[in-house]
């Protein structure tokens, strides 16, 4: 009878754990308080990334404004700019920090604090930084709160995305695309609720609307603790490094490889990234913007990028899992090739918004939202597509690292942004958009190559000794 019993209470422990590993859409119910957590700390993240360059140019670097900013005279005279230009560099500056503090994120998680608790220290830290962006005088500070939460938050609830599932579980693809419709699930509401409220209330108000979202996603990300990946964390010690199995030849060139691709995405995503940069402030001055005699947000454009973002994200994962039953899915990298076919598409979309302005006039919105299509067609086939693929390249030991390491790109792309969005005001438009195509043309070269010298050995299975060979 102690037997039955036994049996009967492992059959119902097994029926609840496969319930709950397809409890959200099919995925585990982890997921979903990840998803819903991306989802809030993203509004709040774009929310205030929308509003800083607007609030820079048009208010924070004016006469009267700039003198508040405690500290602010050293940084201006390391710019050595000033205006448009400046407002530029330094989002690029922060933009790139972003994106270059999850390195230390994921070391704090693999060897000091573990994923968890370095993922609510990061929130903590990010809302906190919301709410300083409510003051001029605490402006760099604000900044510098973000960059570090950014740092503990970004790649650390990555990974945990990843971990839900088994190496050979193939829902980790639709996971990641999940993922990333969560987060522009909250890069859509943001410029409708922050943007707004910055633009047409006060700057202040629509940073501190940025905060309070913050604070939902971490409550929800506390809420789902017993739903999330298990972690076996052990804090750094001598005898833990010795313990740590070495990499073998498979891990080794995995990881040189994914180190390899970091510049290419890096220059592959400045044509997207310059959304919330040069391409908001020539919106802002050349877009024809009112509608029955009311002119709106400008940051509405990105609400106009989002949502086309979100439908073709959904839509490019439908049209894979449709293909993938009557032909062989194309693999990451091949992907990757298509993303950069159609970011060259984009960028031209733009120049030819740029050479049919009309003379005295407003440039229409039919080849900007012919350029936010194609670029979200782009975006679909490259930035989930890229991180699914550092995920599952990445050797267990080291995940989080090398999901640190994946954000290297950003920190080189929006370094770049900040640096090319300062030829707005000195390069005719035109030419400026042409730029952009270049790198979409660059990147995508290079992943050809990629794909005809590496992939077979990454991708297709090879054994441990033809890599060892290889290498």
């Amino acid at each position: 009878m102690s037997t039955l019993k036994a049996m009967s209470g492992a059959g119902a422990a097994s029926d609840t754990s496969e319930h709950l590993d397809r409890a959200f859409l099919g995925h585990p119910k982890g997921l979903g308080y990840l998803a819903f957590t991306e989802a809030w700390e993203r509004f709040s993240y774009y929310g205030m990334q929308t509003l800083l360059v607007l609030y820079m140019v048009k208010e924070l670097l004016l006469p009267g404004h700039i003198e508040h900013v405690w500290f602010f005279e050293p940084i201006k005279g390391l710019y050595g700019l000033q205006g448009q230009p400046l407002a530029s560099a330094i989002f690029g500056t922060y933009t790139a920090l972003v994106y270059l503090t999850p390195i230390l994120g994921g070391f704090l998680a693999d060897r000091v604090l573990g994923k968890r608790r370095t993922v609510l220290a990061g929130a903590a830290t990010m809302a906190l930084g919301h709410f300083l962006m409510a003051f001029e005088q605490t402006f760099l500070f604000a900044l510098l709160c973000l960059v570090a939460g950014c740092g503990m938050f970004k790649g650390n609830l990555a990974s945990q995305v990843g971990a839900l599932y088994k190496p050979e579980d193939l829902r980790r693809a639709d996971a990641f695309q999940i993922y990333y419709l969560a987060i522009n699930a909250g890069v859509i509401t943001t410029p409708l609720i922050v943007g707004t409220l910055g633009e047409t209330v006060g700057w202040h108000w629509g940073f501190a609307a940025a905060g309070i979202g913050m604070l939902i996603g971490l409550s929800i990300y506390v809420a789902g603790q017993k739903y999330l990946p298990k972690e076996e964390f052990v804090r750094s010690s001598a005898s833990a490094r010795v313990q740590r199995p070495p990499l073998s030849p498979r891990e080794r060139l995995s990881t040189a490889a994914l180190i390899l691709l970091i510049p290419v995405l890096a220059v592959a995503i400045v044509p997207n990234n310059q959304i919330f940069n040069a391409y908001l402030v020539w919106g802002n001055e050349q877009f024809d913007l009112v509608f029955f005699g009311k002119k709106l947000p400008t940051t509405w454009l990105i609400t106009l990028d989002s949502i086309t973002s979100v439908a073709f994200l959904a839509g490019v994962a439908v049209f894979y899992r449709w293909y993938g039953k009557r032909r062989q899915e194309p693999d990451e990298i091949t992907k990757l090739m298509i993303g950069s076919a159609f970011s060259v598409l984009g960028m031209l979309c733009l120049f030819m918004a740029a050479v049919s302005k009309p003379t005295g006039g407003k440039i229409g919105l039919l080849w900007p939202m012919a350029f936010h299509l194609t670029n979200s067609i782009a975006f679909a086939h490259m930035l989930p597509v890229s991180l699914a693929f550092f995920a599952r390249l990445a050797p267990a030991t080291i995940n989080s690292t090398v999901m640190g390491l994946y954000y290297l790109a950003f920190f080189a792309c929006n370094t770049l942004v900040g640096w090319v969005g300062g030829l707005y005001e000195k390069w005719p438009t035109p030419r400026f958009w042409l730029l952009h195509a270049a790198f979409a043309v660059g990147s995508g070269t290079v992943f050809v190559l990629f794909k005809v010298f590496l992939s077979r050995y990454l991708l297709n299975g090879p054994s441990e000794k033809a890599i060892k060979d290889y290498c």
